[in-house]
């Protein structure tokens, strides 16, 4: 979400890299005792894209699976829960949710060394490019649609009745990130970013009143997702991993706030058929069956300063060398410009 990427750097598989390596014979039998309908043998691979949860393709012969599994070493408290990830995507399965099917958990570090969990691999099209430049216009702004769209069936559903009632906090939800985010940010940095101080200082100070609950993605992109072959039809979101209850306004003005961001920002929306933010803000509420967003800058400096937050963690994983993706570095130097882009949007928001 912090730029503009290349499908290909980005897609497909990789020998596994030598500090991701499992007891590959371990797992399949863990498998073959764990996961209905599994037959060996097992060839395992790693995906390319992906910085947080290592994330592996595990071929047979009959079907493929994604692992999706903690980092080894040294981890932020909160992080990586992937047991986490496992039950919302089996809850929302359930529920018609388009989601990879959820096979097994693993919580016993003794099979490869720390938790993992099992799901189908579901064959489509991911796009790392915002701009789509391998599509028709038509199919570029079907795409943005359905992707937003899908948000709104997410935040749609009553957590206490699809069996997330206790998958968070259900009050507070900005009060728990700003907290959340700082605490990482303060245990990953080196140094102060005078930008982050701030935005610690202000944002507890001006938090808007929720009013809805509802489970929230957390990261929710287009490169989370992957698409139909050939429809523009949402097949599985991924990437689970910071998801809770929460104000649906979060994750809605986090995918706002992509506009923003190198890929969009400079791109002539009208001539490649994108919808521009109003328009985006326009698809999400009327699918939501709501009037629209007050005070977007608030909102926004909020996701700049969460996603300074994150890019801070993933910084603190390079220099423990506990990072998943050779791209890590890129992200963590993205670090303080993100806070300054908070705090522009702090201020125009009212921040002094």
């Amino acid at each position: 979400m912090v730029g503009k990427r290349n499908d290909d750097d980005y897609t497909g598989t990789k020998p596994v890299e030598e500090r991701h390596r499992v007891d590959e014979a371990r797992l399949a039998e863990w498998m073959q005792a764990n996961v209905e309908g599994y037959q060996g043998p097992l060839e395992v691979q790693q995906f390319r894209g992906g910085q947080s949860n290592p994330t592996y393709k595990l071929v047979t012969p009959n079907r493929s699976y994604v692992m999706r599994r903690k980092p080894f070493g040294k981890l932020l408290p909160s992080a990586h829960a992937v047991d986490r990830e496992f039950r919302v995507i089996a809850a929302l399965g359930k529920q018609g949710f388009p989601v990879a099917k959820a096979y097994a958990l693993c919580t016993d570090d003794s099979v490869i060394g720390v938790s993992f969990y099992i799901m189908s691999m579901e064959e489509g099209r991911v796009f790392w490019d915002p701009t789509l430049p391998t599509q028709t216009p038509e199919s570029r702004w079907a795409i943005f649609k359905a992707k937003i769209e899908t948000l709104a069936q997410l935040h749609s559903y009553d957590p206490e009745k699809i069996g997330l009632g206790d998958f968070g906090k259900p009050g507070n939800y900005f009060a728990r990130q700003v907290d959340r985010w700082s605490k990482q940010y303060k245990a990953s940095v080196a140094e102060p970013i005078p930008e982050m101080e701030r935005l610690m200082e202000w944002l507890p100070n001006t938090l808007p009143v929720q009013e809805r609950v509802s489970v929230v993605h957390g990261d929710y992109r287009l490169d989370n997702m992957i698409f139909h072959a050939t429809e523009p039809r949402v097949l599985a979101v991924l990437d689970w991993e910071l998801s809770t209850l929460g104000d649906p306004m979060a994750d809605f003005t986090y995918l706002l706030m992509q506009w923003a961001m190198p890929g969009l920002a400079e791109a002539d929306l009208k001539a490649l058929n994108l919808p521009t933010l109003e328009q985006a803000a326009d698809i999400y509420c009327k699918a939501a069956g709501i009037s629209g967003v007050p005070n977007l800058n608030w909102y926004l400096a909020y996701n700049t300063f969460r996603l300074a937050g994150i890019l801070a963690g993933i910084a603190g994983r390079v220099r423990d060398g506990t990072a998943a993706s050779d791209k890590a570095k890129e992200s963590a130097a993205r670090t303080v410009p993100m806070a300054e882009l908070a705090w522009e949007y702090a201020q125009k928001a009212g921040a002094k």
